[in-house]
């Protein structure tokens, strides 16, 4: 199943939800994990906004599961058996070129080899399509694959994955909850509308997007703060940053106008 696939499919789901959102529970905070999120999200957006309702810091896309994947993969290289102590900050979107893991910001820092930055990078943005290939292209690495696979593949490397992504769900909305509540010093990557949010748009004037994803300073109103890690890349990840905003463009744009040109939007 290919990207233009999920959205043909996705669209008008995510269209039709938000607006049941938009009319019942407005100030809700959305979590989107529906793909293309590079798509989705702005979708979302366009339904609020039409509803005059779109508050950009309670609309994230949930693209944790890049980093739980960065930061998993990276233990073939480093040796360390949990990945919760090392840091590494994924940005850009949610599919194939438009992830960019920067290990060069990893904390603590990671001494990866040349020959196996590359290779690493590739899997960390098309991991997906191994949970892709062993559904034989039946869909995409959705919830329920994921809650199969890790209860019962016999295949390491595909419960390991598998397990990644039920991480990755939790993890995100309890880190919303948890701010929401009052918790102070929580910061998840999410793919926000970044004119709408606190530090926002210097990202969005150097990537020429609107939406991205980066570090976000969670709290009780949502997305309180964009962390900018974009002055700290190295020249490997400049070259991965050029791709990605190619393909963010033509995926928010494509998303936008799902809305904005279609007659039959609600």
């Amino acid at each position: 199943m290919t990207r233009d696939d999920l959205f043909n499919i996705n669209a008008g789901i995510v269209r039709d939800l938000i607006t049941g959102v938009a009319e019942t529970c407005p100030k809700a905070f959305v979590l989107i994990i529906s793909n293309p999120v590079n798509s989705t999200v702005p979708i979302a957006a366009e339904v609020m906004k039409k509803a005059g309702v779109f508050d950009p810091k309670r609309l994230f896309g949930v693209t944790t599961l890049d980093v739980v994947r960065a930061e998993t993969f990276v233990q073939d290289i480093t040796g360390e058996r949990d990945p919760s102590k090392t840091v590494i900050p994924v940005i850009g979107g949610h599919s194939g070129e438009t992830i960019v893991p920067l290990f060069s910001q990893a904390k603590p820092a990671v001494k990866i080899p040349a020959d196996k930055l590359g290779p690493l990078v590739k899997r960390v943005q098309f991991g997906g399509d191994e949970v892709v290939q062993a559904k034989g292209g039946a869909g995409s690495a959705t919830l329920s694959m994921a809650y199969a696979g890790f209860r019962y593949s016999p295949v390491p490397w595909l419960k390991a994955m598998t397990e990644a992504i039920l991480k990755s769900l939790h993890r995100f909305t309890e880190s919303v909850i948890q701010a929401a509540q009052g918790q102070s010093n929580i910061v998840e990557p999410s793919f926000v509308y970044l004119p709408g949010v606190s530090g926002g748009d210097a990202i969005a004037k150097e990537t020429g997007v609107d939406f991205f994803s980066v570090p976000i300073e969670l709290g009780p109103s949502g997305a309180e703060k964009a962390q900018n890690v974009l002055s700290s890349v190295s020249s490997e990840e400049k070259q991965l940053l050029e791709a990605c905003k190619t393909g963010l463009k033509g995926s928010i744009d494509k998303g936008v106008e799902f809305i904005t040109k279609s007659p039959d939007t609600k």
